[in-house]
């Protein structure tokens, strides 16, 4: 099992703060893809151009590596001003 959480704008869009996800996975943007399929919000929320990823509270590339009891964050870039 896979646990699936997301942040800011990301959260806001999809409507939940996270998810447990079964399944085999080979990386962070095989997960990305699969929910992207379930709906239109899940779609824009997890934009390949505008989403960034930690796994197991390390930021990560999107082709990282995933094994079961993972934890997987998805969330937006953050920019200051």
């Amino acid at each position: 099992m896979l646990h699936i959480l997301f942040f800011g704008q990301t959260r806001e869009t999809i409507g939940l703060d996270g998810i447990e996800l079964e399944g085999e996975f080979a990386s962070a943007e095989a997960i990305r893809r699969h929910l992207s399929l379930q709906g239109d919000k899940w779609a824009l929320a997890l934009e390949k151009e505008k989403l960034l990823v930690a796994i197991n509270h390390t930021l990560s590339p999107l082709e990282s590596v995933v094994k079961s009891g993972d934890e997987i964050a998805f969330f937006p870039p953050v920019t200051g001003g």
